[in-house]
C-alpha cells in the first residue's frame, strides 16, 4: 500500500496506534518503508512509555521524527489519566529521541477543562527551559456525548500564555501538519496550536488514514472508507491500489460538521488510529 501511494507522489508517512510501539518488530517495518523510493520522511506518534528502549533502532531504521502524546506533567494526574504510573518512562523517552536525532520531538497536550488546563504554562514554560516543541490541541468530540464540556479554546489558551511574553509566529522546523508555530522571544523550542474546532483547517488537509483493517479513510471524521485489504487479498495490481487511493483522495470532504452536531458513527477514536 505505501509502495503504491508513494507511486502517486504521496512522500510522508506516520506510524500511530493504539500504540505502535508495541508492534513486534516496528524497527524492521520502518526499515522496510524507509527504503520505498519516493518516501522521504517517516514519523511516529507514540505514549512515549517505551520510547526510551526504542528510539535508537528505530532511528537506526529511517525514522526521522516523532510525537509523544503527554496531556499532563503530574505524576497522580498521569495515573489518573492513563491508568499507569509511568509518566518518568515517558519522559526519559522524550530525553533518549532527542539524544539519538529523531528532531524535532513534538510534545501534544489535549488541554481539557478542567483536566489539566491548569498546566498550560507548565508545558509552555519547557519550551523556554528545555527547548521542548509542544503543540496545544484542542479536544475534539467524537460523538455526541464528547469533549463539549472539555473544550477550552486556543484563544483563551494564548491569552493565558501572555504572561510569559509575547508569542511570535515562526515556522516548524519540519513537517507540514495542521499546527500554527510560535516562539517566545529567546526560547530553543515552540508552541504549536492546534484548533480542530475553533480554527477548522479542513481546507488544508492532505492526508489519508489507513486503518488497522486495511481501510483508507479520507477524513478522520467522516465514516467514508475504502476498502483496500480485501482487493490486495484478492491479487490486486499496484495499478489497482493506485486506483483505490486516488478514489479515496477524490471521497475527502470539504470539511467536518462537528459543531453542527454530526459526528462519525461507524468507530470510535481507538479503533480508526490516534
Amino acid at each position: 500500500m505505501a509502495q503504491a501511494a508513494a507511486a502517486l507522489g504521496i512522500n510522508k508517512l506516520r506510524l500511530t496506534g493504539g500504540e505502535p510501539l508495541l508492534r513486534s518488530g516496528l524497527p524492521h517495518l520502518v526499515g522496510m518503508l524507509s527504503q520505498i523510493e519516493g518516501i522521504n520522511d517517516i514519523a511516529l506518534t507514540t505514549n512515549g512509555v517505551l520510547l526510551r528502549q526504542y528510539a535508537a533502532p528505530l532511528r537506526e531504521a529511517g525514522l526521522r521524527r516523532v510525537n509523544v502524546s503527554l496531556d499532563t506533567l503530574k505524576r497522580e494526574r498521569f495515573h489518573q489519566i492513563t491508568r499507569h504510573d509511568k509518566l518518568g518512562d515517558v519522559l526519559d523517552g522524550i530525553e533518549t529521541a532527542k539524544e539519538v536525532g529523531l528532531d524535532p520531538v513534538k510534545v501534544n497536550m489535549v488541554v481539557m477543562r478542567g483536566i489539566n488546563d491548569d498546566e498550560v504554562l507548565d508545558f509552555a514554560c519547557l519550551t523556554l527551559k528545555e527547548g521542548w516543541h509542544v503543540r496545544l490541541i484542542e479536544p475534539m468530540p467524537f460523538s455526541s456525548c464528547g469533549a463539549t464540556l472539555q473544550f477550552v479554546p486556543i484563544s483563551e489558551i494564548q491569552k493565558r500564555l501572555l504572561s510569559l511574553g509575547a508569542l511570535e509566529p515562526c515556522l516548524p522546523s519540519l513537517g507540514n501538519g495542521p499546527a500554527k508555530y510560535f516562539r517566545f522571544p529567546g526560547a530553543k523550542g515552540t508552541v504549536g496550536f492546534i484548533t480542530p474546532l475553533s480554527e477548522h483547517f479542513c481546507f488544508n488537509c492532505n492526508r489519508l488514514r489507513l486503518t488497522v483493517d486495511g481501510k483508507l479513510r479520507p477524513c478522520l471524521l467522516s465514516d467514508e472508507e475504502v476498502d483496500l485489504k480485501s482487493p490486495l487479498r484478492r491479487g490486486a495490481l499496484p495499478e489497482d491500489l493506485k486506483g483505490l487511493i486516488q478514489q479515496a483522495v477524490a471521497q475527502k470532504p470539504e470539511r467536518h460538521h462537528l459543531s453542527e452536531g454530526i459526528f462519525p458513527k461507524g468507530r470510535a477514536m481507538c479503533q480508526v488510529g490516534g
